[in-house]
């Protein structure tokens, strides 16, 4: 079965939202977590760290640049994901809107490419 990756993506009003619900949305999760658990269909689940405490290595000149977050140029944070292995996109997206999201946020729905569909070069 295909695998899909739900990427829960944020802003910094939809993060303090959750925030101000913390108990709340930690306690839906868990219990959207035990639903694909359940159903069989999670790979693994896992949110990221606050992003001021990340940094970005920026490939765009002659020699990588670090730069220490936050990422002030950038609208939309990835906070964490969801792996499931599904049988089509459409359970994907059905799963995706089941997850408890604060009003803002957004999910990306990507399929993980299996090993035998990426190009292999030859040596």
């Amino acid at each position: 079965m295909p695998k899909y990756l739900l990427i829960m993506r944020g802003t910094d009003e939809s993060n303090a939202a959750m925030m101000a619900d913390i108990d709340e949305m930690m306690a839906a999760t868990h219990q959207f977590i035990e639903e694909t658990v359940k159903a069989g269909v999670l790979l693994a689940a896992e949110g990221l760290d606050d992003p001021g405490q990340g940094v970005v290595v920026d490939f765009s000149g002659e020699a990588p640049v670090v730069t220490d977050g936050p990422y002030g140029e950038t609208k939309e944070l990835f906070g964490g994901f969801f792996l499931l292995d599904v049988a089509s996109k459409q359970e994907a997206v059905e799963w995706a809107k089941r997850v408890p999201a604060a009003r803002g946020s957004k999910i990306e729905v990507r399929r993980v490419p299996g090993s035998d569909e990426v190009p292999q070069v030859d040596k």
